[in-house]
């Protein structure tokens, strides 16, 4: 066979084995000319006579992570500039006509007339495990990393492939909405369960088992298409949508989608109406159904920011698109982490997670011990949930080297500091590990508030001190920002940037201040919390519409989540650096009031906005009352201006840090927003929420805001300038990219 990607061959049973192969790539990824090989591919088993059956395998280690959305990219570009030429109709006639392709030739596969089995190894996700659902058997590897699923929903769109069809005829209705909404990856024992393959066979042994089949007579039609007295016979597994068990699904699958994503994400509706809407039609009625659902989906503003910001950036970044190119790789066998609390435990989890031999110090062996400890449960809840064995604990546990001695040192190419956020104590740190290593092993500081600058000028080269700022649970959360300071050199940002990557997090590069990029922005969605219950927004609204706005957690819950008094000992460190004024005296009160008289922490002792009784649930405390003014004007109380408020104080302090030049990339801001404190993902994230809705419209907006609420919502000369010129942020950074490459 002469096509490039997949390579044919065909034994002495008759059995076919399409070894999907693309050169040059890490990963078999669908592009347009895949969608043609796979046709090709159909074409020539199908009319070969030689042929029983064709196994679908890949050449990779994996199978396949999907579509490339640059692909899908270019389908959008081209309905954009089709309803320019020929209006909106047109446009969506092309996309439609365009995304069905897929479709189409997984059903070619389908209905062919010969059996087709996917072998899987690895992962298998998105268009990929689409294409898998089309073939009439599916056998799934139980290797560690094998897993299939389907997880556009991440990045805003839905499966266009077949997905929401296939998946709805193999499960209860109310799973496979479920599967769809959260788009997991789902390992060989549950996908098993579900319905989703058909056999989970030992590593190494996918393909063998999939021409077995397919020589013990495999039948080559599908479920859907099976017939009983010349007529279908297919029955759903959760019945007719108009049946007594529809009408138990259905009011409550829209009720779930509703309090899950508030309407802000135009796929999670996509797949409501397809699934819905599908399932009332024969399967090829229903695919053209899905079609026209995901051609629409493509086309929405959420879809393009979601794309560029979650896969298109994120995947730059993680490619190490900020890493200076002069140094060399850094050499990362051997790091020391100082400070085994609770973030200290996390970074040293991680690190060794990722290879690496760690020694974790501090200020005795019992405080080392705890945090190695941490890493136990870790692993042991890893363990327990099937995700990990007893030697891999073992293995990793080694890895970690708990002490008090500072001498333990020696030989490590990388120091990460992360004790006690107080100058002395991060300064003192500096000096004893230095006193050991030397000034020219790289140190990093994991602190969230404190400028780089001040810290490094403890270290005896200041140009080889970063900040590292890792966010809690560290095992948990993807983003890390490395802070540059004043004098901070490039061999300490690029291993800085290769330690990043080595764990897998996600790293943005910013210049520095105080609370640098992220907790700026987080502070100042907090404070908007506080300025609305100091105006009387009832608790429960404010905590609400947070999370209508598309925020993960409500402004009160996350300042009990980070603790309610170290949020006061941050605003008083803030008020003590910048001098009276940097913070709002009622903002202040409330936190005195709160901590020193209260004694509410937040949740980790039990007290905060919230209450947290000993095994019951969570609830706002009745207390708060007291801080409340005077009763609200209810217009004040609109959920519209209010959802406005939280995202606009974000959106406009980020700004402040392009104009501080903090942020010198939006894709920093924006993956960074996503990623570091869960800024409404619909938008794309911070910059890309005005870019979307447009300098001078956000703006005039903002004044508005301005004039009702306060100087918090003034825009920043940068914004007023954009407006006048009709800028975007991504607009400015490509044009500054072309001005340097042309210098």
């Amino acid at each position: 066979m002469a096509d490039p990607n997949i390579r044919l061959d065909v034994d002495s049973d008759g059995i076919a084995l399409a070894t999907w192969d693309m050169p040059g790539r890490t990963m078999n990824v669908i592009t347009a000319g895949m969608v043609d090989e796979f046709e090709a591919l159909v074409d020539r088993v199908a009319g070969d006579a030689a042929i029983k059956g064709c196994v679908i395998a890949s050449g990779k280690d994996t199978f396949s992570g999907g579509a490339d959305l640059g692909m899908l990219q270019g389908l959008r570009e081209l309905s954009e500039k089709t309803a320019k030429a020929s209006g909106e109709e047109a446009a969506a006639k092309a996309l439609f006509e365009g995304s069905r392709k897929l479709s189409l030739v997984f059903r070619k596969l389908e209905t062919c007339g010969k059996p087709f089995a996917a072998a899987i190894e690895g992962t298998c996700l998105g268009g990929a495990f689409e294409l898998a659902l089309a073939c009439h058997r599916r056998v799934l590897s139980d290797a560690p990393k094998a897993a299939v699923g389907l997880p556009e929903i991440k990045v805003g769109l839905f499966p266009g492939g077949g997905g929401t069809q296939r998946v709805a005829r193999l499960m209860q209705t109310g799973d496979a909405l479920q599967m769809l909404f959260k788009g997991d990856q789902i390992k060989p024992a549950a996908a098993l369960k579900m319905g989703l393959v058909h056999e989970v066979a030992p590593a190494g042994s996918a393909i063998a088992r999939a021409k077995a089949w397919i020589k013990d007579g495999g039948s080559a039609v599908a479920p859907w298409d099976e017939t009983a007295g010349g007529k279908p016979s297919f029955k759903p597994p959760s019945g007719r949508v108009y049946s007594p068990a529809g009408m138990m699904t259905w009011p409550a699958a829209n009720a779930i989608y509703r309090r899950e994503t508030h309407d802000n994400y135009p796929a999670a509706k996509a797949i409501l109406h397809a699934v819905y809407e599908g399932l009332q039609l024969p399967i090829d009625q229903a695919l053209r159904v899905e079609s026209r659902w995901f051609a629409h989906v493509l086309r929405t503003p959420q879809a393009a920011a979601m794309i560029r910001s979650l896969f298109v950036s994120m995947g730059e970044l993680n490619k190490g698109a900020r890493r200076p190119k002069a140094p060399a790789p850094a050499k990362l066998d051997r790091i020391a982490v100082i400070g085994a609390g609770f973030m200290g435990a996390g970074i040293a989890y991680v690190s060794a997670m990722a290879g690496l031999d760690v020694v974790l110090i501090d200020r005795d062996q019992e405080a080392a011990d705890k945090g190695k400890a941490h890493s136990h449960k870790l692993m042991s809840d890893r363990i327990a949930k099937g995700r990990a064995k007893t030697a891999d604990r073992d293995a990793l546990l080694s890895r970690i080297h708990a002490t008090a001695d500072f001498a333990e040192l020696k030989g490590c190419d990388l120091v990460v500091e992360a004790v006690f956020e107080e100058r002395g104590v991060k300064a003192e740190t500096t000096r004893k590990a230095q006193a050991v290593l030397g000034p020219d092993v790289i140190f990093a500081s994991n602190t969230s508030t404190l400028p780089i600058t001040s810290l490094a000028a403890n270290a005896e080269k200041p140009e080889n001190f970063v900040g590292i700022h890792f966010f809690s649970p560290v095992d948990k959360m993807a983003l890390v920002e490395i802070i540059m300071g004043a004098k901070t050199g490039e061999r300490a940002l690029a291993t800085a940037m290769d330690f990043v990557r080595r764990i897998r997090k996600t790293p943005i590069v910013v210049n520095d201040c105080r609370g640098f990029f992220a907790n700026r922005c987080v502070f100042a969605y907090i404070l908007e919390g506080f300025e609305m219950l100091r105006e009387g927004v009832p608790p429960a609204m404010i905590e609400n519409v947070a999370r209508m706005a598309g925020m993960p957690v409500g402004p009160l819950s996350l300042t009990d989540e980070v603790a309610v008094d170290l949020t006061y000992k941050i605003l008083k460190a803030t008020e003590a650096d910048m001098g009276a004024g940097s913070v709002a005296p009622a903002h202040m009160a409330l936190m005195h009031e709160m901590v020193d008289i209260d004694g509410r922490f937040g949740r980790k002792n039990g007290k905060g906005f919230y209450d947290y009784p000993a095994g019951g649930k969570k609830a706002l405390w009745p207390g708060l009352a007291k801080f409340a003014g005077a009763k609200p004007d209810p217009d004040s109380l609109d959920v519209d201006t209010l959802k406005r408020r939280f995202l606009y104080a974000q959106a406009l302090e980020a700004a402040r840090t392009v104009e501080e030049d903090v942020i010198v990339d939006p894709r920093e801001a924006d993956v960074g927003s996503i990623l570091g404190f869960g800024f409404a993902p619909w938008s794309g994230g911070v910059l890309s929420l005005i870019d979307g809705i447009g300098a001078a419209e956000f703006v005039s907006r903002a004044e508005a805001l301005e004039k009702a609420h306060g100087p918090r919502f003034k825009p920043c000369k940068l914004l007023r300038d954009m407006a006048a010129k009709g800028e975007t942020f991504y607009g400015r950074a490509a044009a500054n990219s072309g001005a340097k490459t042309a210098a």
